[in-house]
């Protein structure tokens, strides 16, 4: 069976995609810094009748990413990355600390770019696979009170835009994913949105993204 890991998999849009893809027929590898909610998403997957598993991974650390990655693939056949856990704070620009300003860059820019790198001798050794990075609207345009976050999404929409032309003539693809503001608790602990109902639910988001994932370049979901 065909495995596919996703990272920061424990809640939303995270969560959403690895009960969809599960129900699509693949293994479904989550990863995430906290046990708990990958055991509780774990458990919702066997419940429907399809095949998970936990690994804790801090995606920050580049020497825990190997160790993480070099155990997954010695027990599953991975064919496709899912680069989805992200960390944001809001505000102005004066407003943000040193300790906020790092953990956006270690989790949303290192951290992609180290699970990237972990995995791509394997996939280069498979016929075909695949490399899906969630990157949100925040990596088209500059946004009020979102300086640092969306200059962590603009940094992977540049490294996702070069994979793809370096390795265009490869047997692996990479997709970026641009999406809108979704429901999750992703904005718990901040008034950043006014108005959460109008925002999408992970679950329409995350059937929106696997519908339209095809290898191609980018996903633009307005």
């Amino acid at each position: 069976m065909e495995s596919i890991v996703i990272t920061g998999a424990g809640t939303g849009l995270g969560k959403e995609l690895a009960l969809q893809y599960a129900q699509n027929g693949y293994s479904i590898i989550l990863t995430a810094r906290r046990i708990q909610p990958l055991i509780e998403v774990k458990q919702e997957i066997e419940s429907l009748g399809g095949e998970a598993f936990a690994y804790p991974l801090d995606i920050r650390c580049y020497e825990e990413v190997y160790r993480t990655v070099n155990s997954i693939i010695q027990d599953h056949h991975v064919t496709c990355l899912v680069n989805n856990a992200g960390i944001g704070y809001f505000g102005p620009f004066s407003s943000l600390t040193h300790e906020q300003i790092n953990e956006m860059i270690q989790t949303n820019v290192n951290g992609t770019i180290y699970m990237t790198k972990a995995f791509l001798p394997y996939f280069q050794t498979l016929p075909k696979a695949k490399v899906i990075n969630i990157i949100s609207t925040a990596g088209l345009r500059g946004k009020i009170n979102e300086s640092v976050y969306v200059a962590t999404k603009f940094a992977i929409r540049g490294f996702s835009e070069s994979l793809v032309k370096e390795l265009e003539q490869t047997n692996i693809s990479v997709t970026a994913v641009y999406m809108g503001g979704m429901d999750t608790p992703f904005w718990q602990g901040t008034d950043h949105i006014k108005d959460r109902s109008r925002l999408r639910s992970a679950q329409e988001v995350a059937k929106q993204i696997i519908a339209l994932e095809n290898g191609q370049p980018e996903i633009i979901l307005s």
